[in-house]
């Protein structure tokens, strides 16, 4: 009988050498991701005090949006024992940005459960117990963390619905937040959309407001659908009003304003910086109408539909990347759907296309924020045929 003879080595094939060499590179990344995690939260305790401070000076007739959606988990949390909280962080800290604050409390510790650095770990474990009958709400401390959870959420909470022949239904909530931030470096200033807008199956929103932020939340968590629930980094401090009770439809877009001369199609913060671009447009003749999407996936057609008709012109304005974002599948569908309804060809103003920098006097935002005004006024004006003025005199 042949006889193999294996190596008396650390690893199978591996020398001792080698085997401390990949020791040391492991406990090196593991370092690396360590000190990530670390500055990300210094960066939310700085910011934690900074809501504090906020909150004890608003008045009483607004509420912050970090408050908005700490109302929604902690009402559906009460009406739903099925209903609980996973991430890290989310039960004693309160939350990165203070959605679960003080939760833990009235909840206990197993359903606003804490986890170890290991978003794959608990976003499988969230998607298991969505499988057996719970309605776990998973929050990664940075959207950006998320990715890590790619397969999970694209192989698991996106398919097992269809691959079971619909035996199992996997109703869970992904949220956090996102978008480009102050002194938050690259990693930590992304949008992800464009990144999961291609899986099957996951329904992806965002929210802007106040009012829109509690009730969409409520909607997503009573949904059956995988949702990620797409909150941006900026807004957390955004004063406005709720509506106790009212549940907004997912797959409904807002009309922010109503208008006749041009359609523009913005969401999450990009709607606060249409409407500044909005003054400009309004002080040179033109009347927009401004529409936030609210639904990246689906789009809410039978909206957009009715503004490009009236309108005939359209504008989107996002802060995601041009490749593969929101906006080129957005403008895709209205150019093969509408094109017959439009005068002129679908204008856009998108977001950076480079690594958005650290910094603390946040330039690169500013910047940022700047240009796309610049971009949204020029293009209208294409669009409307007059000449290209100054816009931001």
């Amino acid at each position: 009988m042949l006889q193999l003879q294996l190596p008396t080595t650390g690893l199978a094939g591996v020398s001792q050498s080698q085997s401390k060499q990949c020791s040391a590179c492991t406990s090196a990344r593991s370092s690396a991701r360590a000190l990530s995690r670390h500055q990300a939260r210094r960066a939310a305790r700085t910011g934690r005090g900074q809501l504090q401070a906020v909150a004890a000076a608003k008045d009483k007739k607004g509420k912050l949006m970090w408050e908005a959606l700490r109302e929604a988990v902690d009402e559906e949390m009460e009406a739903d024992p099925n209903v609980c909280v996973i991430g890290e962080d989310v039960g004693h800290y309160g939350g990165s940005y203070k959605v679960t604050y003080d939760l833990h409390k009235k909840y206990g510790d197993l359903r606003l459960l804490d986890t170890p650095i290991c978003e794959n770990g608990f976003m499988g474990m969230g998607i298991g117990a969505a499988m057996t009958g719970l309605r776990p709400i998973i929050e990664g401390m940075n959207m950006g963390f998320l990715l890590l959870a790619y397969n999970q959420i694209s192989n698991n909470a996106g398919m097992l619905h269809y691959t079971s022949g619909g035996q199992y239904k996997v109703p869970i909530v992904i949220r956090g937040p996102g978008g480009v931030g102050r002194q938050l470096g690259a990693e930590h200033s992304q949008r992800l959309e464009s990144y999961f807008q291609s899986i099957p199956g996951v329904q992806l929103v965002a929210c802007s407001t106040v009012a829109n932020s509690k009730a969409l939340l409520k909607s997503a968590i009573r949904s059956d659908n995988p949702i990620i629930f797409f909150e941006h980094v900026l807004l957390y401090n955004v004063k406005g009003e709720t509506q106790e009770g009212y549940y907004q439809p997912l797959e409904k877009a807002e009309l922010v304003r109503e208008g006749g001369d041009v359609t523009i199609l913005c969401y999450s913060r990009m709607r606060y910086v249409v409407m500044q671009a909005v003054q400009t447009l309004e002080k040179q003749g033109f009347d927009p109408e401004v529409i936030d999407l609210i639904s990246l996936k689906p789009f809410d057609l039978e909206a957009i539909t009715k503004s490009i008709k009236k309108t005939r012109k359209c504008i989107i304005v996002e802060e995601c990347m041009k490749t593969g974002g929101i906006g080129a599948s957005l403008s895709a569908v209205i150019n093969e759907s509408l094109f017959n309804e439009l005068d002129h060809e679908v204008k856009w103003a998108y977001g950076y296309l480079f690594p958005a920098l650290q910094c603390g006097a946040a330039p690169i935002k500013i910047l940022m924020e700047w240009t796309c005004l610049c971009q949204l006024c020029f293009r209208a004006q294409q669009a409307f045929g007059a000449p290209v003025l100054h816009a931001l005199q």
